[in-house]
């Protein structure tokens, strides 16, 4: 029975790179400059934490990072913002988490509208992914064309089509 799966996954080493461009493009940018600003990426956890001295410089650095996602084909719906916080002195610190695998509350709805379409499929939620059957491959492309006009808040991939 033909099969794949829904995914939600960001490549890590692209990523890095893009974030590493950002840096780059920030330090040689004139209004940053005697700026005490970082931008660190701590892949284990997913999180992008950003330090800088006021709102129009985490503005801009902000902007520098989905831009260059943008750049490396990466989808900026795997940011989740979090709160701007103020650290020691005058700096201002914003944690970036980065969305890794659909959670509950997307896959359920994915799943929903699945079942609403019609076709003839059966579309079941493992961990934090989707698997989708059907008994024919033309079902499983509309299904995967009927996903990409939705918008589930977070960037989506089909993999492991199977026959």
């Amino acid at each position: 029975m033909p099969t794949f799966d829904i995914v939600s996954k960001i490549d890590g080493q692209t990523l890095d790179n893009a974030i590493n461009t950002a840096k780059k493009e920030i330090l040689n940018r004139y209004d940053f400059n005697d700026s005490k600003s970082t931008i660190d990426l701590d892949k284990k956890t997913n999180l992008i934490t950003i330090v800088t001295e006021n709102d129009m410089r985490l503005k801009a650095i902000t902007d520098a990072i989905i831009s260059r996602m943008v750049k490396q084909n990466l989808d900026p719906k795997a940011l989740d913002d979090g709160k701007e916080q103020y650290a020691s002195g005058n700096m201002i610190r914003k944690e970036i988490k980065i969305k890794e695998g659909i959670d509950k509350e997307a896959a359920k709805k994915i799943v929903k509208k699945i079942k609403d379409s019609g076709l003839k499929v059966q579309a079941s939620i493992m961990d934090d992914q989707v698997r989708v059957q059907g008994k024919k491959i033309d079902d499983l492309q509309a299904v995967i064309s009927l996903c990409r006009a939705e918008n589930f808040g977070q960037p989506l991939q089909y993999i492991n089509m199977r026959d």
